[in-house]
């Protein structure tokens, strides 16, 4: 996930747009710490990078290269302002708890503040991306059925990540 991911915010920066390569570098760095963290154990910066790149920066910013790629100048300047509170929110947060090879759930190390961003964040990138596929499905029908649809492998994977990794398996 890692690789692909990088390679596809290469594409898409070589394309212009850098919104968009912005959310899927921050994919690349999201994984590679939740590689590194299951590999040789999770710590509080290993924490802070998986959490600040996948569960802050993903989603908004997809959300918001959605809205450049329709013409929206908002949505790089939209980008720009959450990457810097997303940023400023991972240094600031204080981080507790003990740590293990196991992917950290965010209600154990974190108060609440943090996870409301995140919740604020994800919820709005999510619903800019749908509404921003919809509208321009006839335009671009493929790629926005492959759009909505990892939009909600993601969603029923969220819905299920109560139930351990061992469930949610089946989705990847």
């Amino acid at each position: 996930a890692t690789l692909l991911s990088l390679r596809l915010a290469g594409l898409l920066l070589r394309a212009e747009r850098t919104v968009w390569a912005g959310a899927f570098l921050a994919y690349a760095i999201g994984s590679g710490a939740t590689a590194w963290g299951t590999a040789h154990g999770f710590d509080a910066t290993s924490f802070r990078v998986y959490y600040g790149a996948g569960a802050l920066l993903t989603a908004p910013l997809l959300g918001a290269g959605a809205l450049e790629l329709v013409g929206r100048p908002l949505g790089r300047a939209a980008g720009l302002i959450w990457t810097g509170l997303a940023i400023g929110a991972v240094v600031a947060m204080p981080v507790h708890g003990a740590f293990t090879r196991a992917v950290p759930s965010a209600s154990a190390h974190l108060g609440w503040a943090p996870r409301v961003l995140a919740i604020a964040g994800n919820s709005a990138g999510t619903v800019i991306v749908v509404a921003v596929a919809l509208a321009t499905l006839r335009r671009r029908l493929l790629a926005n059925a492959f759009i909505l649809a990892g939009v909600a492998c993601a969603a029923i994977g969220s819905a299920l990540s109560g139930f351990g990794v061992a469930a949610t398996s089946v989705l990847v």
